[in-house]
């Protein structure tokens, strides 16, 4: 049984005591062992520690992973928050510490508009950044759509709970929550098994979404909801919010209007609007000047007409004469002569129909 991974659970336990005051303990003490042995903290702990070690063995059967905060595998990026929690459960195998992390958060309410902007926004993302973690708290709404979205287009992704693992919560999202974690993603929460769904944990829990992505998107927001406590704890993170504009008088954009009036947030048109702000490389556009570039050196002597009519059949299934003369503007009378030296250059090939191919 890792002995770090008890200690950091029973100290999680401990009552009365903030998770501010939590992490400045472990810190002056550096391990949880030591904090759990300090003078003022012992007799309160002791109690706590076979309680701990029961948490442990029934994660273990539940392939579970137990992770103290000094843990390798621990979000490196709540580990910074002044506020982290000193353990988390979670349940599948998803890596916490990816190169690129984005919380995608927002009501409850969502509508028709805002299933959209979730649709189209990870659709997007997943092109120009694959492999980015979607991370949200698994609730009606955005979260859930935030959620299928990045599994029907490939993005791993996490649901932090506000709750122990023993329940999923609300039980509806039961199968997305199981697609999560087969898919290399997971649930994730600071709540031992048994705790029961409060109001107060939710706010606890967006903190931890906030805290472990390099940035918070908020699609839309009352002006007076969970998702602008959740811009708050990712302002004091020091951390980027974005936010999708909605039209003037809708409620539920309320929130995300607002913000980007008083410039506490971004405004995000599309995903090139994140990728700027964050310094995140396009690798859609990666891609494609790669591909033009190896275009180039198979073909180094292509006049400029040629490069034209290279362009005009790179992502078409077989063209006309007249159907290249109409995408590059080149006259049909000199498209003939083209054609043939291309042809006897080998970079491209006349079909059935006499329809041009690459």
């Amino acid at each position: 049984m890792n002995e770090e991974a008890l200690y950091a659970i029973a100290l999680s336990m401990m009552p009365r005591i903030s998770a501010v005051q939590r992490c400045e303990l472990l810190a002056d003490s550096g391990s949880a062992k030591a904090a759990c042995e300090h003078p003022s903290v012992k007799q309160r702990v002791e109690p706590l520690l076979e309680r701990a070690e029961k948490e442990m063995e029934w994660a273990e059967r539940h392939n579970i992973q137990c992770i103290p905060i000094s843990d390798e595998r621990y979000p490196r990026r709540m580990r910074l928050c002044p506020d982290a929690p000193v353990a988390l459960f979670l349940l599948g195998r998803a890596n916490l510490n990816p190169e690129h992390v984005l919380a995608v958060v927002g009501t409850r309410q969502i509508t028709e508009y805002g299933r959209r902007l979730c649709e189209e926004f990870i659709s997007e993302l997943a092109q120009k950044s694959p492999g980015t973690l979607i991370v949200s708290g698994l609730a009606y709404g955005v979260d859930v759509h935030a959620h299928r979205a990045s599994l029907q287009h490939g993005l791993p992704t996490v649901g932090v709970l506000a709750h122990g693992l023993d329940q999923i919560y609300p039980s509806v999202h039961r199968k997305t929550a199981a697609e999560m974690i087969e898919k290399g993603g997971g649930l994730l929460t600071e709540f031992p098994s048994g705790t029961h769904v409060e109001r107060a944990y939710f706010l606890q829990r967006n903190r931890i979404v906030a805290g472990m992505a390099d940035a918070t998107i908020i699609i839309q927001g009352a002006y007076r909801s969970g998702s602008m406590v959740t811009a708050d704890i990712t302002d004091s993170y020091g951390r980027e919010l974005f936010a999708c504009p909605g039209r003037v008088g809708d409620e539920m954009s309320e929130g995300c209007n607002r913000l980007i009036q008083t410039q506490k947030a971004h405004m995000m048109l599309s995903v090139d609007d994140l990728l700027r702000e964050m310094s995140w490389p396009n690798e859609l556009l990666r891609m494609q000047t790669m591909q033009d570039g190896v275009q180039q050196t198979l073909f180094p002597d292509m006049t400029p007409e040629e490069r034209k009519i290279v362009d005009a059949l790179r992502d078409a299934d077989g063209c006309t004469v007249n159907e290249i003369a109409q995408k590059t503007g080149l006259p049909i009378g000199s498209l003939s002569g083209l054609l043939f030296s291309m042809e006897m250059k080998g970079v491209l090939r006349q079909g059935a129909g006499g329809r041009y191919t690459l």
